[in-house]
């Protein structure tokens, strides 16, 4: 599953965020990037995971990252999401699941007795050359702000 390692170049993003608007490497440079990938909007861990980033995101932006979610949910999925739990950073909408795949999350998963493929959550940070500084793959969703500061 996963070929990426700390070190890193990170690979290219250029997906949609929620309105339409296509984030790339290139819009970041010089800036730190917390980019995590979720398996799916609304569900309780990707609902703590993605409060525990909101509430914490002056500290986590004041350390100099931005955050940027990334599910195979569509446009109108992460427009609900963010309104409902007032998410203060993009979601981007990877529906042909390119970039989750490029970044090596994509994979084989149980749960249940029952095996089936889908997203790993890994969070990424990326430093302000575009190179992968940290790859969290053990998230606590209820503390994740507190897993990326203290990397």
């Amino acid at each position: 599953m996963m070929h990426l390692k700390v070190g890193d170049k990170a690979p290219e993003l250029n997906v949609k965020d929620q309105d339409g608007i296509v984030h790339s490497l290139a819009d970041y440079k010089g800036k730190k990037i917390v980019l995590y990938f979720y398996p799916k909007d609304a569900t309780p861990g990707c609902t703590a995971q993605a409060c525990n980033l909101r509430d914490n995101h002056n500290l986590l932006k004041k350390a100099g990252y931005h955050i940027i979610g990334v599910s195979a949910d569509n446009e109108n999925s992460h427009i609900k999401f963010i309104e409902k739990q007032n998410l203060n950073f993009p979601l981007l909408a990877d529906t042909d699941k390119e970039l989750i795949k490029r970044y090596g999350v994509w994979g084989e998963k149980k749960f249940m007795g029952k095996t089936y493929d889908g997203i790993h959550r890994t969070t990424f940070v990326i430093d302000e050359n575009g190179i992968i500084e940290n790859i969290i793959t053990k998230v606590k969703t209820k503390d994740h702000a507190a897993q990326v500061l203290s990397a």
